[in-house]
């Protein structure tokens, strides 16, 4: 391993255990450490990047709110031109002004191949950048897309790191950040730890938590068990683990989500390639099941990638009853016969798929072990497969897997990806089951390019009910994410609804810049 990928920044010393430590610092544990801190290579894509600002940043309860920008963008009636003004004083961390030439060259890069940004995909709808002056960038799109604002939550680096065309895969910014966040990366030791400190210069002002200390432990065992000890003044953890370490001073705090997770089942498959079997596991499921038995809870039923905390968007009509004789009738009026196995046939065809699940993922096998014993409740059996990251993706085609994802700054990130016909290709898990059905397609098109905020509501909501006529997964739950956090000492916390993205840049410490020591 390179030796910039292992160690930067002068003195390594051990973390100072919190009952000691100063108010004005956090001891924090999580299970993931990042590969990349370069925002083009999709570090923090969905906005709460410590090292870096967009232009708008998540309030936490489905609003945009100015960052970088003063003000929300402004828009032509068409949709198609969106202009942001810049606030003006604010500094990159190594003291370059911001201007707009830094912004207009991030999202420039972000779509020309050179850079070979893993995030390009997502912008496809972006024509031109333009520099009006100083502090005012014009976004021309292909397109209207009414969800544009919730694109300039993109961390802005320097226009000077980007002078290269060049894939990024070796920029020194995924090492050493250099952005106009609120905290600063001070130190990186791969596979230990990282710290940060507050930004005094930051346009929102210096940070009263002034420095923050994020020791990366994989298993959730080990971190709990370090967090009882009082090491940690916080950590991330599975549901049911997190209630049984909130004590001695500590507090257990379930945070809402747009994260789902489901078993996608490959469109062009014998079997799941078949309506009629795809709708059958969508009413097999126990759902309520599910979250009670392996989520202690802390979640609820999806039927549709649009959680009830996308409030106006939500559909509620849209679900499957859980009903395993009306799975059967499908079934049965489908003609896959119950054999002398219990397993159904068809054309001497047996109603047999694989669903992986990433092997380091415990509750994504607990929930793929629910979902087979609920398949085979109706005749149908589902062969599990614990596999490695990496090796997923080439068996996509022919297997199912157990996904996760989700983003609760709009509907449109939450479901277009994952159900619209043109992006299948398009990257690894955009659509991978190869989903089709032309009346979600239309209304997911209309949902993107309608600005009326009541007549989108409607065009989701219709995304929803044709989906539940004819579904292309089986969606499962919309996960809590579960946290153990200090009490006592800090002031600040506040409840959010968080993407699939979460751990110590989410949780209770979203928003740790405005933290304060309690006296």
């Amino acid at each position: 391993m390179p030796a910039a990928l292992t160690l930067f920044a002068a003195g390594c010393s051990a973390p100072t255990a919190p009952g000691s430590g100063p108010s004005d610092s956090l001891l924090l544990a999580d299970g993931f450490e990042p590969d990349s801190l370069h925002p083009l290579l999709g570090y923090a894509q969905e906005g709460a990047g410590k090292f870096y600002d967009g232009l708008l940043a998540f309030d936490g309860r489905g609003e945009m709110r100015p960052a970088l920008a003063t003000a929300l963008p402004e828009s032509t009636s068409d949709g198609k031109r969106w202009t942001a003004r810049l606030r003006q004083g604010v500094h990159f961390h190594d003291g370059t002004p911001l201007t707009a030439r830094d912004v207009a060259a991030t999202y420039r890069a972000v779509l020309d191949p050179a850079y070979a940004s893993t995030i390009s995909s997502d912008y496809a709808m972006l024509g031109e950048v333009r520099e009006l002056d100083d502090h005012t960038v014009q976004f021309e799109l292909k397109y209207p897309y009414a969800p544009w604002p919730a694109k300039l939550v993109l961390g802005i680096v320097p226009a000077k790191s980007l002078a290269d065309r060049r894939p990024l895969e070796n920029s020194p910014l995924n090492t050493r950040p250099v952005g106009t966040g609120p905290y600063r990366l001070v130190e990186w030791r791969r596979g230990d730890q990282m710290r940060w400190e507050a930004n005094p210069q930051h346009w929102a002002g210096e940070p009263a938590i002034r420095n923050v200390t994020v020791v990366f432990a994989k298993d959730d065992n080990t971190r709990a068990q370090r967090l009882r000890t009082g090491e940690f003044d916080g950590t991330v953890l599975p549901p049911v683990l997190a209630d049984s370490s909130g004590q001695g001073g500590y507090r257990v705090v379930h945070h809402k989500t747009a994260d789902y997770r489901a078993i996608m089942l490959p469109n062009d498959h014998p079997v799941t390639g078949d309506r009629a079997v795809r709708l059958a596991l969508n009413h097999a499921v126990n759902r309520k099941g599910m979250i009670d038995a392996v989520l202690g809870g802390h979640g609820e039923p999806a039927h549709t990638p649009i959680p009830s905390s996308m409030s106006g968007y939500h559909e509620p009509a849209a679900v499957f009853a859980h009903d395993p004789a009306k799975a059967r009738r499908i079934l049965d009026d489908a003609g896959w016969r119950t054999g002398p196995d219990g397993i159904r046939q068809r054309d001497g065809r047996r109603a047999s798929v694989t669903v992986m699940y990433f092997a380091d993922d415990s509750l994504r096998k607990n929930l793929a072990q629910a979902f087979a014993s609920d398949a085979k409740e109706i005749g149908i059996e589902v062969q599990l497969a614990g596999v490695d990251r990496s090796a997923a993706a080439e068996r996509l085609a022919t297997e199912g897997i157990v996904l996760g994802g989700g983003n609760p700054i709009d509907p449109d990130l939450q479901a277009y990806s994952s159900l619209h016909s043109s992006v299948i290709g398009t990257g690894t898990y955009n659509n991978p089951g190869k989903y089709r059905n032309r009346e979600v397609d239309e209304a997911l098109d209309r949902g993107r390019r309608t600005l009326d905020r009541q007549q989108r509501a409607e065009h989701y909501k219709q995304v929803q009910r044709a989906y539940v006529a004819d579904p292309g997964l089986v969606y499962l739950a919309f996960i809590d994410h579960s946290y153990v956090m200090r009490e006592g000492r800090w002031s600040g916390y506040q409840p959010v609804v968080e993407p699939h993205t979460h751990g110590t840049t989410w949780g209770p410490w979203w928003n740790v810049e405005s933290w304060k020591p309690v006296a």
